[in-house]
């Protein structure tokens, strides 16, 4: 984590090799051939959201749900394994999405300098966070009862790579345009205010393994870790960053942001207690 370039080079891989995936698969059901050695597997098969959508159908029928297959299970498993070890990693260094909207974000930044990533009020801000378990909760419900991935008529991050075919729901690819745009007025608008992906993943920092910890006794108290923050956790005010919010990202740590050594860091649980012990 201490060359700032590690996490930037993780997101544009994964970006660009779902998207060679999903031009693979086209050129391959065009008849047109497809890239050596590149898997042509659907954008569904590479979404582990779609594990968490089916697994009301798979344990009561024994089936998936329709377009959903093993992979986005095993996918999902795999994630919530990091999850539970290091937080949502997933949404801070993986997903394509997320990046897309950081990366349109760069310029929202230069455009309105210190203004970005705070016209949203925070009363406002505050409450408007809570609407992507209620859309979680509206996207399981739904696709449990119906048998079908609903979803994907909304979704954003399908309609990033199929914008072109007629996989892409016209009402997906405006969701997508909107969140686009709103990325030049604050930072991962989709992220905190509507993705239940999101949403299950940050649970997960309430109990994961490794913590993003700060240690009072060295923070100077000039907020680069509040800055750094794409979610807008304020990171110098908790000794321990349990936001559900927090999407790993590591931004905010002393190896990229906080100017201070071993002052904002990731720690488990044992060795914040040792460290206490020894300070003591």
């Amino acid at each position: 984590m201490k060359n700032k370039n590690i996490r930037r080079a993780v997101q544009i891989f994964f970006f660009a090799l779902i998207a060679l995936i999903t031009v693979n698969k086209t050129l391959a059901e065009s008849g047109s051939g497809s890239i050596p050695f590149l898997s042509d597997a659907s954008l569904h098969a590479l979404c582990p959201f779609g594990g968490v959508v089916t697994l009301y159908n798979l344990f009561t029928l024994g089936t998936f749900i329709k377009k959903i297959h093993m992979s986005s299970v095993i996918l999902m498993s795999v994630i919530f394994i990091l999850a539970i070890l290091f937080g949502p990693v997933f949404c801070g260094w993986v997903c394509p999405l997320g990046s897309a909207q950081e990366w349109v974000g760069k310029a929202g930044r230069k455009i309105f300098k210190n203004r970005y990533n705070s016209v949203v009020p925070k009363k406002a801000d505050r409450i408007l966070r809570y609407l992507r378990y209620g859309v979680l909760i509206w996207v399981v419900y739904i696709t449990s009862i119906s048998g079908y991935l609903i979803f994907d008529k909304v979704d954003p991050y399908n309609a990033l790579f199929s914008f072109w075919s007629e996989e892409a729901a016209p009402f997906a690819i405006a969701v997508l345009v909107v969140t686009l745009v709103l990325s030049l007025f604050t930072e991962r608008p989709w992220c905190k205010y509507a993705c239940p992906y999101g949403a299950l993943l940050g649970i997960t920092n309430k109990f994961r393994i490794f913590k993003i910890r700060r240690n009072d006794s060295s923070c100077i108290s000039c907020r680069k870790c509040d800055r750094s923050c794409p979610m807008n956790i304020e990171v110098s005010s908790s000794d321990t960053i349990r936001d559900l919010q927090c999407i790993s990202c590591f931004e905010c740590t002393s190896e990229r942001s906080c100017p201070v050594d071993n002052t904002v860091n990731l720690q488990t649980n044992v060795f914040a207690e040792k460290e206490a012990d020894n300070e003591n």
